[in-house]
Order: structure tokens, then C-alpha cells, then sequence
């Protein structure tokens, strides 16, 4: 099923509205247009990164909003365990899935066996590659995530504004920095380092920018699943190979909070310390642990995506699909999955430092004070 719809300007301001609505307790638009109390299977990869507890609680909680019933599985990063639970979702009569995958390229089978029972799949933050049976895609802008996470280190540096403007007196450099980027086998991995590199390219090679270990392919700096006590170990050889000498970081891209918190690890093992000297670390998800680590200068930056948001586009998607209305997109032609481009909706982030925590994470209710300074 292809549906190409191309938003005019009163409806785009409709759904921005409508997500400017949103809360921490369920849906911008529930009510309206609400289920027949039939069942929606949610599959989220992982309880081991709260940033996804938050998302199946908010697609769960906005669905029931609307009168569905829901099927909540994690998967715990598990192929196997998410194509399971997928096919017993199936199984139990779904009428449509909002997925978001641990792998992107390993669910064609089950996917084939949805498409053969007429149930729409909409593929949740993580693009589902390599099948024709993925009907829409709820996401963020994540090139633009990438961009934000390089001009986070920029800023850190002292050589840009949270804009990417040039700051006049910026110190000259060169400055060390090394790279990390996420899950080879998630598609948005792509998008983050591509999008940073396009900001930080052009300072590697005119030398204000210097990569000492030498590893800038993603193919060298991925982290498989994301998994921060990965990156922790792949900094620490970086460190003890690279930085022997004496010389220091001054800054790592992360593209992920968990991954910051393990290049903070290694950094604390190989005695640095916060301070003038502590390295500008970027990161993504503004997870709750990383942002305490934001007020104690031990992270520079995160990039938030609010996830309630993005919540409440799938949850539109979904009810839409099931009144035999076509969902609402904002981007028909970025994301191919290797077989089509998958139509989608694409939110916006925004760059988190700590002089701006309060007004962009507790002033809305995303995080209260309390746990921000607990």
C-alpha cells in the first residue's frame, strides 16, 4: 500500500498545532477520530534505555486515549524475541503495528505475513529497510540530529554560537576530537554521522579540527546497539593507543546519551578530570542520567527529541489508517528502505546545554526540577 499526500500549508499548521498540544500524559488530539476498541501491536526494541520506556508508555498510553486496546512488547535488543513478538501480535488479530525495530533489515518474513493479513506497519523512529511492507514512517529530522550534535561540539569549542554562526575571537585551534557513531544495523546511524560530518568535514580539513586516532569511516567508529559499555571499551584502547603521548581529547562526538556516559567512563579511567581540561562530549535522547551529567560538566550537550511527540504522530498515523483516511507526511523522498521510499514524518530537535535545561526540558514538563537537580 502506497499513499503519497502532499500537505498544504493549513494542514501542516493543523498537525503542528496539534503536536505543540502534547503532554506528558498522552495524546495532543485524543478523542478525536478514536478507535473501535480493536487491538494495536506496539513492538520497541529495548527497556534498557529509558528513552524507549518513555516512547512505548506514550504510544500505549495515547492509543488507549483513542480506544484502542494495546500490545506492548520490548524485545530487549533480540531479533529473534521482536520477530516472536511481532508474529503473535499477528497472531492475536492486530489490526495495525508501530514498529520500531532493533535491526531494520531482519524483519521482511514477518512483515510479509502482516501484508498478507491487510495490517498497515508503521515503522517507528528506526526505518524498516528491505521490504515493501512498510506502510509509513514517524521519525525526526536526523540529518538535521547530526548537524546538531557537531555544532553542539563546535560550541563547546568556543568556535560557534548553538546556531553553527562563527563566533568572532574563536580560538584558532587545531583541537583533538574522535568520533563515535551508532548501530551499523540502524538506518539513523547513517543519518546522524552524515549529518555531523557535513558540519565537521570542512574544519578536519583545513586542520582547525584533528581526528588523532585516525578512524573517521563509520564503518571504524560504530557502536553495535548502541551500547555504551562498548563505547567505553573502544575508547579506552583509543585513548591508550593514541593519546600516550600526552597530548588530550578535546572533544568526542557522540551520537547517543548511553554512549556518553561510557566515553565519560573511560575518560574518568584514564584520569581526566571536569574542569578546563574535560573534553566537549556531545550526545542525543536527553536521557535523565545524562542531563544530570549536563549540570555536572561532565556531558556538554544532548539533543532532545521529544518523544511524546512523536508519539502522537504514530498514534495519528494509525488511527487514520484504520478510518480509511491517509496519514499526514511531511517528507516523500529521503527515505528509501532499499526497496521504496517510505513516506514520512519528520519532527524537529533541538539542542540541550545547560543554560537552557529549565526552558526546554523542565518547562515542559519533560523532566521536573526535581529529578533535573535530585
Amino acid at each position: 500500500m502506497k499513499k503519497k499526500v502532499l500537505l498544504s500549508a493549513v494542514a501542516a499548521g493543523a498537525m503542528v498545532l496539534s503536536l505543540a498540544a502534547c503532554s506528558s500524559g498522552g495524546s495532543g488530539s485524543g478523542g478525536d477520530g478514536g478507535g473501535d476498541g480493536g487491538l494495536i501491536g506496539v513492538a520497541m526494541p529495548t527497556k534498557s534505555s529509558e528513552r524507549w520506556i518513555a516512547d512505548g508508555n506514550a504510544v500505549k498510553s495515547q492509543l488507549e486515549d483513542k480506544g484502542f486496546k494495546v500490545d506492548l512488547q520490548y524485545a530487549e535488543d533480540d531479533i529473534p524475541t521482536q520477530v516472536s513478538q511481532i508474529e503473535n501480535m499477528i497472531t492475536k488479530g492486530a489490526e495495525a503495528l508501530i514498529v520500531a525495530s532493533i535491526d531494520g533489515t531482519t524483519l521482511t518474513s514477518v512483515l510479509q505475513d502482516a501484508a498478507d493479513a491487510d495490517i498497515p506497519v508503521i515503522a517507528y523512529d528506526r526505518l524498516i529497510r528491505d521490504t515493501e511492507n512498510v506502510n509509513y514512517y514517524a521519525s525526526f529530522d536526523n540529518f538535521k540530529v547530526g548537524q546538531q550534535q557537531a555544532t553542539s561540539l563546535l560550541n563547546g569549542l568556543g568556535l560557534t554560537d548553538l546556531e553553527g554562526a562563527p563566533v568572532d575571537g574563536a580560538p584558532a585551534g587545531p583541537f583533538n576530537i574522535e568520533l563515535f557513531a551508532g548501530s551499523l544495523d540502524d538506518n539513523n546511524a547513517f543519518f546522524f554521522f552524515d549529518g555531523a560530518m557535513d558540519v565537521l568535514k570542512p574544519l578536519i580539513e583545513d586542520g582547525t579540527l584533528v581526528v588523532k586516532s585516525g578512524q573517521t569511516d563509520i564503518e571504524q567508529v560504530a557502536t553495535l546497539r548502541w551500547d555504551g559499555e562498548t563505547a567505553q571499551s573502544r575508547m579506552e584502547d583509543i585513548l591508550t593507543s593514541t593519546y600516550s603521548d600526552g597530548s588530550k581529547v578535546n572533544a568526542v562526538l557522540s551520537p547517543y546519551d548511553g554512549i556518553s556516559r561510557g566515553i565519560i567512563s573511560a575518560l574518568e579511567g584514564a584520569g581526566y578530570s571536569t574542569g578546563a581540561e574535560w573534553p566537549v562530549i556531545s550526545g542525543q535522547d536527553a536521557e535523565l542520567d545524562s542531563v544530570k551529567a549536563i549540570n555536572g560538566g561532565e556531558q556538554y550537550a544532548t539533543i532532545f527529541k521529544d518523544t511524546r511527540k512523536l508519539a502522537s504522530v504514530a498514534v495519528d498515523m494509525a488511527t487514520a489508517l484504520l478510518n480509511g483516511d491517509e496519514p499526514q507526511v511531511n517528507n516523500t523522498k529521503d527515505y528509501d528502505n532499499g526497496v521504496k521510499v517510505v513516506d514520512s514524518f519528520l519532527l524537529d530537535s533541538e539542542i540541550v546545554i545547560k543554560d537552557n535545561i529549565k526552558p526546554v526540558l523542565i518547562d515542559s514538563d519533560y523532566w521536573t526540577e526535581e529529578e533535573v537537580n535530585g
